[in-house]
Protein backbone atom coordinates (compact mmCIF):
# COMPACT_ATOMS: atom_id res chain seq x y z
CA UNK A 1 0.00 0.00 0.00
CA UNK A 2 1.30 3.46 -0.95
CA UNK A 3 2.10 5.74 1.97
CA UNK A 4 0.66 9.25 2.36
CA UNK A 5 4.02 10.78 1.61
CA UNK A 6 4.26 8.70 -1.57
CA UNK A 7 0.84 9.89 -2.75
CA UNK A 8 1.82 13.49 -2.05
CA UNK A 9 4.99 13.04 -4.04
CA UNK A 10 2.98 11.75 -7.02
CA UNK A 11 0.25 14.42 -6.74
CA UNK A 12 2.62 17.38 -6.88
CA UNK A 13 3.99 16.77 -10.44
CA UNK A 14 0.50 16.07 -11.78
CA UNK A 15 -0.83 19.27 -10.21
CA UNK A 16 1.99 21.33 -11.72
CA UNK A 17 1.37 19.87 -15.18
CA UNK A 18 -2.35 20.68 -15.03
CA UNK A 19 -1.62 24.17 -13.72
CA UNK A 20 0.68 25.03 -16.64
CA UNK A 21 -1.73 23.53 -19.20
CA UNK A 22 -4.56 25.71 -17.92
CA UNK A 23 -2.28 28.76 -17.69
CA UNK A 24 -0.89 28.45 -21.23
CA UNK A 25 -4.29 27.48 -22.61
CA UNK A 26 -5.82 30.64 -21.17
CA UNK A 27 -2.95 32.69 -22.54
CA UNK A 28 -3.42 31.18 -26.01
CA UNK A 29 -7.13 31.87 -26.01
CA UNK A 30 -6.55 35.42 -24.82
CA UNK A 31 -4.19 36.01 -27.74
CA UNK A 32 -6.58 34.55 -30.32
CA UNK A 33 -8.32 36.87 -32.78
CA UNK A 34 -11.87 37.94 -31.82
CA UNK A 35 -14.64 36.05 -33.58
CA UNK A 36 -17.25 37.76 -35.78
CA UNK A 37 -19.72 36.54 -38.37
CA UNK A 38 -22.63 37.50 -40.59
CA UNK A 39 -25.13 35.60 -42.75
CA UNK A 40 -26.96 37.51 -45.51
CA UNK A 41 -29.60 36.68 -48.10
CA UNK A 42 -27.76 37.88 -51.21
CA UNK A 43 -30.99 38.41 -53.14
CA UNK A 44 -32.30 41.11 -50.83
CA UNK A 45 -29.40 42.07 -48.55
CA UNK A 46 -31.38 40.95 -45.50
CA UNK A 47 -29.19 39.96 -42.53
CA UNK A 48 -30.18 36.50 -41.26
CA UNK A 49 -27.61 36.18 -38.44
CA UNK A 50 -24.76 38.24 -37.03
CA UNK A 51 -22.21 38.10 -34.21
CA UNK A 52 -19.93 41.09 -33.51
CA UNK A 53 -20.66 42.09 -37.13
CA UNK A 54 -19.60 45.73 -36.63
CA UNK A 55 -16.40 45.05 -34.66
CA UNK A 56 -13.37 46.39 -36.55
CA UNK A 57 -10.92 43.52 -37.09
CA UNK A 58 -8.00 42.60 -39.32
CA UNK A 59 -9.42 41.45 -42.67
CA UNK A 60 -6.19 39.76 -43.88
CA UNK A 61 -6.51 38.68 -47.54
CA UNK A 62 -10.22 39.48 -47.65
CA UNK A 63 -8.70 42.86 -48.60
CA UNK A 64 -7.97 41.44 -52.05
CA UNK A 65 -11.70 41.41 -52.74
CA UNK A 66 -11.58 45.21 -52.91
CA UNK A 67 -8.37 45.13 -54.95
CA UNK A 68 -10.07 42.84 -57.46
CA UNK A 69 -13.32 44.85 -57.42
CA UNK A 70 -11.37 47.95 -58.50
CA UNK A 71 -9.42 45.90 -61.06
CA UNK A 72 -12.69 44.77 -62.68
CA UNK A 73 -13.96 48.35 -62.58
CA UNK A 74 -10.77 49.63 -64.25
CA UNK A 75 -10.98 47.06 -67.05
CA UNK A 76 -14.67 47.77 -67.67
CA UNK A 77 -14.06 51.53 -67.95
CA UNK A 78 -11.02 51.25 -70.20
CA UNK A 79 -8.38 52.33 -67.69
CA UNK A 80 -6.37 49.20 -68.35
CA UNK A 81 -6.78 46.11 -70.51
CA UNK A 82 -6.64 42.45 -69.55
CA UNK A 83 -3.75 42.00 -71.99
CA UNK A 84 -1.86 45.10 -70.86
CA UNK A 85 1.66 44.09 -69.84
CA UNK A 86 2.52 45.26 -66.35
CA UNK A 87 6.12 45.81 -65.25
CA UNK A 88 6.66 44.35 -61.78
CA UNK A 89 8.17 46.75 -59.24
CA UNK A 90 10.74 45.85 -56.61
CA UNK A 91 8.12 46.43 -53.92
CA UNK A 92 5.70 43.95 -55.48
CA UNK A 93 8.42 41.36 -56.02
CA UNK A 94 9.55 41.62 -52.38
CA UNK A 95 6.12 40.98 -50.82
CA UNK A 96 6.00 38.08 -48.36
CA UNK A 97 4.11 34.85 -49.15
CA UNK A 98 1.63 33.81 -50.20
CA UNK A 99 2.96 34.93 -53.59
CA UNK A 100 3.14 34.00 -57.23
CA UNK A 101 6.91 34.48 -57.47
CA UNK A 102 7.11 37.60 -59.63
CA UNK A 103 10.53 39.17 -60.28
CA UNK A 104 11.37 42.87 -60.33
CA UNK A 105 11.38 44.18 -63.90
CA UNK A 106 9.37 41.23 -65.19
CA UNK A 107 6.48 41.98 -67.56
CA UNK A 108 3.25 40.03 -67.25
CA UNK A 109 -0.26 40.46 -68.63
CA UNK A 110 -2.79 42.04 -66.27
CA UNK A 111 -5.18 39.08 -66.55
CA UNK A 112 -2.64 36.75 -64.90
CA UNK A 113 -2.23 39.12 -61.96
CA UNK A 114 -6.00 39.04 -61.45
CA UNK A 115 -6.04 35.23 -61.55
CA UNK A 116 -3.18 34.92 -59.09
CA UNK A 117 -4.74 37.38 -56.63
CA UNK A 118 -8.22 35.82 -56.83
CA UNK A 119 -7.26 32.13 -56.76
CA UNK A 120 -3.83 31.90 -55.15
CA UNK A 121 -4.32 35.02 -52.96
CA UNK A 122 -0.87 36.13 -54.09
CA UNK A 123 0.41 39.23 -52.29
CA UNK A 124 2.88 40.18 -55.02
CA UNK A 125 0.15 40.01 -57.67
CA UNK A 126 -2.22 42.18 -55.59
CA UNK A 127 0.46 44.84 -55.12
CA UNK A 128 1.23 44.81 -58.85
CA UNK A 129 -2.49 45.29 -59.64
CA UNK A 130 -2.72 48.37 -57.43
CA UNK A 131 0.46 49.91 -58.83
CA UNK A 132 -0.63 49.25 -62.41
CA UNK A 133 -3.94 51.06 -61.90
CA UNK A 134 -2.99 53.97 -59.61
CA UNK A 135 0.82 54.10 -59.70
CA UNK A 136 1.51 53.56 -55.99
CA UNK A 137 0.22 51.75 -52.91
CA UNK A 138 -0.87 54.97 -51.18
CA UNK A 139 -2.84 56.21 -54.21
CA UNK A 140 -4.52 52.84 -54.64
CA UNK A 141 -5.39 52.69 -50.93
CA UNK A 142 -7.11 56.06 -51.25
CA UNK A 143 -9.15 54.72 -54.13
CA UNK A 144 -9.98 51.59 -52.10
CA UNK A 145 -11.33 53.76 -49.30
CA UNK A 146 -13.36 55.96 -51.69
CA UNK A 147 -14.87 52.85 -53.22
CA UNK A 148 -15.59 51.34 -49.80
CA UNK A 149 -17.52 54.47 -48.79
CA UNK A 150 -19.46 54.40 -52.08
CA UNK A 151 -20.45 50.77 -51.41
CA UNK A 152 -21.65 51.53 -47.89
CA UNK A 153 -18.68 49.96 -46.08
CA UNK A 154 -18.74 52.55 -43.31
CA UNK A 155 -16.32 50.95 -40.83
CA UNK A 156 -13.52 49.91 -43.18
CA UNK A 157 -10.10 51.50 -43.64
CA UNK A 158 -7.59 50.11 -46.15
CA UNK A 159 -3.85 50.81 -45.99
CA UNK A 160 -2.59 48.33 -48.59
CA UNK A 161 -3.89 46.17 -51.44
CA UNK A 162 -3.01 42.70 -50.14
CA UNK A 163 -4.19 42.64 -46.52
CA UNK A 164 -0.88 42.14 -44.74
CA UNK A 165 -1.19 43.31 -41.14
CA UNK A 166 -0.77 47.08 -40.80
CA UNK A 167 -1.86 49.50 -38.10
CA UNK A 168 -5.29 50.91 -38.92
CA UNK A 169 -5.97 48.44 -41.73
CA UNK A 170 -9.34 47.19 -40.44
CA UNK A 171 -12.78 46.07 -41.56
CA UNK A 172 -15.87 44.30 -40.24
CA UNK A 173 -17.89 41.18 -40.99
CA UNK A 174 -20.76 43.38 -42.16
CA UNK A 175 -18.63 45.44 -44.53
CA UNK A 176 -16.99 42.39 -46.08
CA UNK A 177 -20.38 40.74 -46.58
CA UNK A 178 -21.56 43.89 -48.37
CA UNK A 179 -18.47 43.79 -50.57
CA UNK A 180 -19.01 40.13 -51.39
CA UNK A 181 -22.58 40.84 -52.48
CA UNK A 182 -21.45 43.73 -54.70
CA UNK A 183 -18.75 41.51 -56.20
CA UNK A 184 -21.38 38.98 -57.29
CA UNK A 185 -23.93 41.45 -58.69
CA UNK A 186 -21.71 44.26 -60.01
CA UNK A 187 -19.21 42.14 -61.97
CA UNK A 188 -20.85 38.76 -62.69
CA UNK A 189 -18.67 38.19 -65.76
CA UNK A 190 -15.58 37.96 -63.52
CA UNK A 191 -17.16 36.19 -60.54
CA UNK A 192 -16.42 32.71 -61.93
CA UNK A 193 -12.75 33.29 -61.07
CA UNK A 194 -13.50 32.60 -57.42
CA UNK A 195 -14.93 29.14 -58.09
CA UNK A 196 -11.92 27.83 -60.03
CA UNK A 197 -10.13 25.05 -58.16
CA UNK A 198 -6.97 25.98 -60.07
CA UNK A 199 -5.95 28.36 -62.83
CA UNK A 200 -3.13 29.26 -65.20
CA UNK A 201 -1.20 32.27 -63.86
CA UNK A 202 1.36 32.13 -66.71
CA UNK A 203 4.33 31.57 -64.43
CA UNK A 204 2.70 28.41 -63.12
CA UNK A 205 -0.59 26.70 -62.38
CA UNK A 206 -1.95 27.82 -59.01
CA UNK A 207 -4.50 26.17 -56.70
CA UNK A 208 -7.41 27.87 -54.98
CA UNK A 209 -6.90 28.62 -51.28
CA UNK A 210 -10.64 27.93 -50.81
CA UNK A 211 -10.72 24.62 -52.71
CA UNK A 212 -11.60 22.48 -49.64
CA UNK A 213 -14.74 24.44 -48.86
CA UNK A 214 -15.70 24.59 -52.55
CA UNK A 215 -15.42 20.81 -52.73
CA UNK A 216 -17.16 20.09 -49.43
CA UNK A 217 -20.18 22.39 -49.43
CA UNK A 218 -22.98 21.89 -51.96
CA UNK A 219 -23.58 24.98 -54.09
CA UNK A 220 -20.46 26.85 -52.96
CA UNK A 221 -18.89 28.99 -55.69
CA UNK A 222 -16.62 31.51 -53.90
CA UNK A 223 -15.45 33.91 -52.64
CA UNK A 224 -12.22 34.64 -50.71
CA UNK A 225 -10.09 33.36 -47.83
CA UNK A 226 -7.73 35.26 -45.54
CA UNK A 227 -5.23 34.42 -42.82
CA UNK A 228 -2.67 36.24 -40.70
CA UNK A 229 -1.60 35.73 -37.11
CA UNK A 230 -3.41 38.91 -36.08
CA UNK A 231 -6.60 38.13 -38.03
CA UNK A 232 -6.95 34.40 -37.54
CA UNK A 233 -8.64 32.43 -40.31
CA UNK A 234 -11.21 34.45 -42.29
CA UNK A 235 -13.58 33.58 -45.11
CA UNK A 236 -16.29 35.28 -47.15
CA UNK A 237 -18.23 32.46 -48.83
CA UNK A 238 -21.16 32.35 -51.22
CA UNK A 239 -23.37 29.41 -52.17
CA UNK A 240 -26.51 28.96 -54.23
CA UNK A 241 -29.20 26.29 -53.95
CA UNK A 242 -32.13 26.65 -56.28
CA UNK A 243 -33.03 30.32 -56.47
CA UNK A 244 -31.55 31.12 -53.04
CA UNK A 245 -28.06 32.57 -52.62
CA UNK A 246 -26.47 33.01 -49.20
CA UNK A 247 -23.32 34.97 -48.35
CA UNK A 248 -21.55 34.12 -45.08
CA UNK A 249 -18.56 35.87 -43.50
CA UNK A 250 -16.42 34.57 -40.64
CA UNK A 251 -13.58 36.47 -38.93
CA UNK A 252 -11.14 35.03 -36.40
CA UNK A 253 -11.51 31.24 -36.67
CA UNK A 254 -8.69 29.27 -35.02
CA UNK A 255 -7.86 27.22 -38.14
CA UNK A 256 -8.99 26.73 -41.72
CA UNK A 257 -10.78 23.52 -40.76
CA UNK A 258 -12.64 25.25 -37.91
CA UNK A 259 -13.41 28.15 -40.22
CA UNK A 260 -14.87 25.90 -42.94
CA UNK A 261 -16.97 24.01 -40.38
CA UNK A 262 -18.35 27.25 -38.93
CA UNK A 263 -19.12 28.70 -42.35
CA UNK A 264 -20.93 25.48 -43.35
CA UNK A 265 -22.98 25.64 -40.15
CA UNK A 266 -23.93 29.28 -40.79
CA UNK A 267 -24.69 28.56 -44.44
CA UNK A 268 -27.15 25.84 -43.40
CA UNK A 269 -28.76 28.31 -41.02
CA UNK A 270 -29.05 30.85 -43.83
CA UNK A 271 -30.67 28.45 -46.29
CA UNK A 272 -33.09 27.37 -43.57
CA UNK A 273 -34.14 30.91 -42.59
CA UNK A 274 -34.19 32.52 -46.06
CA UNK A 275 -37.59 32.59 -47.81
CA UNK A 276 -37.92 30.32 -50.83
CA UNK A 277 -39.43 32.97 -53.05
CA UNK A 278 -38.45 36.60 -52.87
CA UNK A 279 -37.98 39.45 -55.31
CA UNK A 280 -34.31 40.04 -56.08
CA UNK A 281 -33.16 43.55 -55.15
CA UNK A 282 -29.72 44.01 -56.59
CA UNK A 283 -27.41 46.50 -54.84
CA UNK A 284 -27.01 49.81 -56.60
CA UNK A 285 -23.85 50.08 -58.67
CA UNK A 286 -21.78 52.97 -57.28
CA UNK A 287 -21.06 55.96 -59.49
CA UNK A 288 -17.76 55.51 -61.27
CA UNK A 289 -15.29 58.24 -60.36
CA UNK A 290 -11.57 58.69 -60.75
CA UNK A 291 -9.88 61.64 -59.10
CA UNK A 292 -6.31 60.54 -58.52
CA UNK A 293 -3.47 60.53 -61.04
CA UNK A 294 -3.45 57.54 -63.39
CA UNK A 295 -0.81 54.87 -63.11
CA UNK A 296 1.53 53.81 -65.89
CA UNK A 297 -0.37 52.35 -68.80
CA UNK A 298 -3.75 53.50 -67.51
CA UNK A 299 -6.08 56.00 -69.12
CA UNK A 300 -7.53 59.16 -67.68
CA UNK A 301 -11.31 58.88 -67.71
CA UNK A 302 -13.59 61.91 -67.67
CA UNK A 303 -16.91 61.12 -66.07
CA UNK A 304 -20.23 62.92 -65.96
CA UNK A 305 -20.43 65.46 -63.17
CA UNK A 306 -23.34 67.12 -61.45
CA UNK A 307 -24.80 70.19 -63.14
CA UNK A 308 -23.22 73.23 -61.50
CA UNK A 309 -25.43 75.90 -63.08
CA UNK A 310 -28.91 76.04 -64.50
CA UNK A 311 -29.27 75.95 -68.29
CA UNK A 312 -32.74 77.54 -68.13
CA UNK A 313 -32.96 80.50 -70.55
CA UNK A 314 -33.03 84.01 -69.11
CA UNK A 315 -36.47 85.62 -69.25
CA UNK A 316 -36.95 88.37 -71.84
CA UNK A 317 -37.20 91.81 -70.19
CA UNK A 318 -40.82 92.98 -70.09
CA UNK A 319 -42.09 96.44 -71.10
CA UNK A 320 -45.43 96.75 -69.34
CA UNK A 321 -46.24 100.35 -70.38
CA UNK A 322 -45.64 100.02 -74.16
CA UNK A 323 -49.31 99.77 -75.17
CA UNK A 324 -50.32 102.55 -72.79
CA UNK A 325 -47.74 104.99 -74.18
CA UNK A 326 -48.76 104.29 -77.77
CA UNK A 327 -52.40 104.83 -76.88
CA UNK A 328 -51.48 108.11 -75.14
CA UNK A 329 -49.54 109.30 -78.20
CA UNK A 330 -52.49 108.41 -80.44
CA UNK A 331 -54.92 110.34 -78.27
CA UNK A 332 -52.73 113.41 -77.94
CA UNK A 333 -51.28 113.62 -81.46
CA UNK A 334 -53.80 111.74 -83.53
CA UNK A 335 -53.54 108.41 -85.35
CA UNK A 336 -51.50 109.65 -88.30
CA UNK A 337 -48.94 111.32 -86.06
CA UNK A 338 -48.65 108.21 -83.90
CA UNK A 339 -48.03 106.02 -86.96
CA UNK A 340 -45.42 108.44 -88.26
CA UNK A 341 -43.73 108.39 -84.86
CA UNK A 342 -43.72 104.58 -84.87
CA UNK A 343 -42.18 104.39 -88.34
CA UNK A 344 -39.44 106.91 -87.56
CA UNK A 345 -38.59 105.15 -84.27
CA UNK A 346 -38.41 101.71 -85.94
CA UNK A 347 -35.93 103.08 -88.49
CA UNK A 348 -33.79 104.39 -85.64
CA UNK A 349 -33.76 100.99 -83.91
CA UNK A 350 -32.84 99.23 -87.15
CA UNK A 351 -29.94 101.57 -87.90
CA UNK A 352 -28.59 101.50 -84.34
CA UNK A 353 -29.60 98.28 -82.45
CA UNK A 354 -27.59 99.35 -79.39
CA UNK A 355 -29.36 102.68 -79.06
CA UNK A 356 -30.85 103.27 -75.60
CA UNK A 357 -34.48 104.15 -76.28
CA UNK A 358 -35.24 104.88 -72.63
CA UNK A 359 -38.99 104.28 -72.86
CA UNK A 360 -41.42 101.64 -74.00
CA UNK A 361 -42.45 103.76 -76.98
CA UNK A 362 -39.66 102.33 -79.16
CA UNK A 363 -40.89 98.76 -78.77
CA UNK A 364 -44.46 99.77 -79.40
CA UNK A 365 -43.34 101.78 -82.43
CA UNK A 366 -41.48 98.78 -83.80
CA UNK A 367 -44.62 96.66 -83.42
CA UNK A 368 -46.70 99.29 -85.24
CA UNK A 369 -44.08 99.52 -87.97
CA UNK A 370 -44.23 95.78 -88.42
CA UNK A 371 -47.98 95.93 -88.78
CA UNK A 372 -47.65 98.68 -91.40
CA UNK A 373 -45.14 96.59 -93.31
CA UNK A 374 -47.42 93.58 -93.26
CA UNK A 375 -50.38 95.65 -94.30
CA UNK A 376 -48.50 97.08 -97.29
CA UNK A 377 -47.25 93.69 -98.51
CA UNK A 378 -48.27 92.81 -102.11
CA UNK A 379 -51.45 90.75 -102.41
CA UNK A 380 -51.19 87.69 -104.70
CA UNK A 381 -53.40 87.58 -107.79
CA UNK A 382 -56.52 85.42 -107.47
CA UNK A 383 -56.42 81.95 -109.01
CA UNK A 384 -58.11 81.70 -112.43
CA UNK A 385 -61.52 80.15 -112.24
CA UNK A 386 -60.96 77.53 -114.92
CA UNK A 387 -57.67 75.81 -115.65
CA UNK A 388 -57.39 72.88 -118.09
CA UNK A 389 -54.54 70.95 -116.55
CA UNK A 390 -54.84 68.15 -119.14
CA UNK A 391 -54.07 70.56 -121.94
CA UNK A 392 -51.08 72.06 -120.17
CA UNK A 393 -47.69 70.98 -121.56
CA UNK A 394 -44.96 70.00 -119.10
CA UNK A 395 -41.94 72.23 -119.08
CA UNK A 396 -38.83 70.76 -120.66
CA UNK A 397 -36.56 69.21 -118.08
CA UNK A 398 -32.80 69.06 -118.09
CA UNK A 399 -30.71 66.53 -116.24
CA UNK A 400 -28.52 69.28 -114.92
CA UNK A 401 -31.56 70.86 -113.24
CA UNK A 402 -32.55 67.72 -111.34
CA UNK A 403 -32.03 67.75 -107.57
CA UNK A 404 -31.91 64.73 -105.30
CA UNK A 405 -33.64 65.37 -102.00
CA UNK A 406 -32.75 63.03 -99.13
CA UNK A 407 -34.77 62.51 -96.00
CA UNK A 408 -33.74 64.05 -92.70
CA UNK A 409 -31.46 61.77 -90.69
CA UNK A 410 -33.05 59.97 -87.74
CA UNK A 411 -29.85 58.42 -86.46
CA UNK A 412 -29.88 60.50 -83.32
CA UNK A 413 -26.39 61.92 -83.84
CA UNK A 414 -24.77 58.53 -84.52
CA UNK A 415 -22.54 59.92 -87.24
CA UNK A 416 -19.24 58.90 -85.66
CA UNK A 417 -17.06 55.89 -86.26
CA UNK A 418 -13.77 54.26 -85.38
CA UNK A 419 -10.99 52.88 -87.54
CA UNK A 420 -9.18 49.77 -86.35
CA UNK A 421 -6.49 49.62 -89.00
CA UNK A 422 -5.64 49.43 -92.70
CA UNK A 423 -5.11 46.00 -94.29
CA UNK A 424 -3.85 44.67 -97.63
CA UNK A 425 -7.07 42.79 -98.50
CA UNK A 426 -10.79 43.12 -97.89
CA UNK A 427 -10.82 39.68 -96.29
CA UNK A 428 -8.20 40.73 -93.72
CA UNK A 429 -10.10 43.88 -92.85
CA UNK A 430 -13.42 42.04 -92.48
CA UNK A 431 -11.77 39.41 -90.31
CA UNK A 432 -10.34 42.05 -87.95
CA UNK A 433 -13.73 43.77 -87.77
CA UNK A 434 -15.44 40.54 -86.78
CA UNK A 435 -12.84 39.69 -84.12
CA UNK A 436 -13.00 43.22 -82.71
CA UNK A 437 -16.81 43.17 -82.61
CA UNK A 438 -16.76 39.92 -80.63
CA UNK A 439 -14.18 41.29 -78.17
CA UNK A 440 -15.90 44.63 -77.67
CA UNK A 441 -19.60 43.77 -77.78
CA UNK A 442 -20.37 46.10 -74.88
CA UNK A 443 -19.57 49.29 -76.81
CA UNK A 444 -19.85 48.18 -80.47
CA UNK A 445 -23.26 46.54 -80.22
CA UNK A 446 -25.39 48.07 -82.98
CA UNK A 447 -22.42 49.54 -84.88
CA UNK A 448 -22.05 48.71 -88.57
CA UNK A 449 -18.89 47.04 -89.89
CA UNK A 450 -17.65 48.79 -93.03
CA UNK A 451 -14.59 48.20 -95.21
CA UNK A 452 -13.48 51.19 -97.29
CA UNK A 453 -10.99 50.75 -100.12
CA UNK A 454 -8.32 53.33 -100.84
CA UNK A 455 -5.08 53.40 -102.82
CA UNK A 456 -3.08 52.32 -99.78
CA UNK A 457 -5.35 49.41 -98.73
CA UNK A 458 -8.60 48.52 -97.03
CA UNK A 459 -9.74 50.49 -93.96
CA UNK A 460 -11.58 48.53 -91.27
CA UNK A 461 -14.22 50.82 -89.78
CA UNK A 462 -17.15 50.69 -87.39
CA UNK A 463 -19.76 53.34 -88.19
CA UNK A 464 -23.10 54.44 -86.77
CA UNK A 465 -21.78 55.41 -83.33
CA UNK A 466 -22.33 58.47 -81.20
CA UNK A 467 -19.27 60.54 -80.32
CA UNK A 468 -19.26 59.17 -76.75
CA UNK A 469 -19.58 55.56 -77.95
CA UNK A 470 -16.73 55.97 -80.40
CA UNK A 471 -14.50 57.57 -77.78
CA UNK A 472 -15.19 54.86 -75.18
CA UNK A 473 -14.70 52.03 -77.69
CA UNK A 474 -11.30 53.41 -78.71
CA UNK A 475 -10.19 53.86 -75.10
CA UNK A 476 -11.07 50.25 -74.32
CA UNK A 477 -9.36 48.91 -77.44
CA UNK A 478 -6.23 51.00 -76.89
CA UNK A 479 -6.09 49.75 -73.31
CA UNK A 480 -5.71 46.27 -74.80
CA UNK A 481 -2.87 47.48 -77.00
CA UNK A 482 -4.95 47.52 -80.19
CA UNK A 483 -4.95 50.23 -82.86
CA UNK A 484 -7.96 52.55 -82.89
CA UNK A 485 -8.79 56.08 -84.04
CA UNK A 486 -12.11 57.92 -84.03
CA UNK A 487 -13.55 59.96 -86.89
CA UNK A 488 -16.53 62.27 -87.07
CA UNK A 489 -19.21 63.04 -89.64
CA UNK A 490 -16.63 64.70 -91.89
CA UNK A 491 -14.44 61.61 -91.85
CA UNK A 492 -11.72 63.23 -89.78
Amino acid sequence: MMSVSGRNALFLPVFLVLFFVVLFGASFRAGAAPFASMVMDARTGEVLQSTNADTRLHPASLTKMMTLYIAFEAVEHGEIGLDTKVTISRKAANEVPSKLGLKAGQKIEFRYLIRAAAVKSANDAATAIGEAIEGSESAFARRMNRTAQALGMTRTTFKNMNGLTESGHLSTARDMTILGRHMFYDYPAYYNLFSRRSTDAKIRQVSNTNRKFLAAYKGADGIKTGYTNAAGSNLVASAQRGDTRIITTVFGATSSAARNAKVAQLMDLGFKKAPKRVAVRKPQLPNYSRTSSPGPGSKTIVVAKAVSRSMRPVARPSIPNAAAEVQTAALQLGIEAAVALAVSTAVTVKSDPKAQLGTATASAATALSANITLASAPVPKPRPRKINFAAAKPAASHDSDLQVVTRVSTSGGHHWGINVGKYPSRYSAERVLLKTALKEMATLDGALRKVSQSKSGFDANFVGLSEDQADLACRRLEARGEECTTFGPSGT
